[in-house]
């Protein structure tokens, strides 16, 4: 297992019961940092050191993903963002935290996301890095220019085919995208692209699951906050390439829709932006959790 310097590692169990693997480092106020795909809580490990003479930073594995639980899909609940939002909330009240920032990457973006809308006294403030909310990625994908997201649509497909035609040539579909969105090709070691590729092949059925989710009890509660005119009340920080040149959509708007106090900032690193440029991340780490103290 890769381990980030520094920091202890404990199993903490989440909503369920399901088992965690959570890394934590640092004093003072608690931040969460989730990951994003196909990644585990390594992803965090040039940023989160950065922040523990500050903060009580907690990393944890995702369920599904990395050295947590892989509970089997019993059903839409198993894997929606709403438990695994629970997950974050049982962590850090197991570590002694009623309060909390989060800030997440890609899949763990959407997670923070729908912890901070079902437990807005509990997360302090909320940073998105590089994704939108699960009801508007599907409404801004459109035409040609969605191929860029073709593998949410074959993981939104029943339990069965998805897991059998990734699982046939696993290396090679999360290879793929550790490639593509990479913006030079040198964001990973060797070994680092190495280990990401070797826990996604593991977690297979588990990752499919929680693309699925995304697809259907995910959107059925945006969908629900929307029409009841649910918003996030924290203080929100979005960083993220300009996707909307390309397909044609304004990121500050439509985190706006969904934030009463939200900041945007566009980047030129690549999808993987915590390990490309760690420092730029850190620093907006900072700068929204300084938001979040004078508000």
């Amino acid at each position: 297992m890769a381990t980030i310097e520094e920091f202890t590692y404990r199993a903490i169990p989440g909503s369920g019961g399901v088992p965690l693997n959570v890394a934590v480092g640092g004093q003072g106020p608690a931040l969460v940092l989730l990951h994003g795909f196909p990644q585990t809580h390594y992803m965090w490990r040039d940023v989160a050191p950065q922040l523990t003479d500050e903060h009580t930073v907690i990393v944890p594995d995702l369920r599904g993903y990395g050295e947590s639980g892989k509970p089997a899909e019993a059903g839409p609940d198993t894997y929606s963002k709403r438990t695994m939002g629970d997950d974050v909330v049982a962590v850090a009240e197991a570590l002694g935290h009623a309060r909390f920032g989060v800030v997440g990457h890609d899949r763990g973006a959407l997670v923070g996301v729908r912890a901070a809308l079902d437990h807005p006294d509990a997360v302090q403030y909320l940073g998105i890095l590089d994704v939108l909310p699960t009801l508007d990625t599907w409404s801004v994908l459109h035409g040609v220019d969605a191929k860029v997201a073709w593998h949410l649509y074959l993981m939104a497909q029943p339990p069965g085919l998805p897991e059998r035609m990734i699982g046939a040539v696993a290396e090679d579909f999360f290879a793929s995208f550790l490639d593509a969105w990479d913006s030079d090709g040198s964001t990973f070691t060797p070994d680092e692209r190495r280990y990401y590729i070797d826990s996604s092949v593991k977690a297979v059925p588990s990752i499919v699951a929680d693309f699925r989710a995304s697809s259907g009890i995910d959107l059925e509660l945006d969908r629900a906050d929307r029409d009841a005119g649910r918003r996030l009340t924290m203080p929100v920080g979005v960083i993220s390439q300009d996707w909307g040149a390309q397909l044609g959509f304004d990121p500050l708007a439509i985190w706006g829709a969904w934030s009463e106090d939200v900041s945007y900032q566009p980047t030129d690193a690549g999808h993987y932006m915590a390990e490309e440029k760690p420092d730029e991340v850190t620093a907006f780490i900072c700068a929204l959790a300084g938001r979040a103290r004078v508000r």
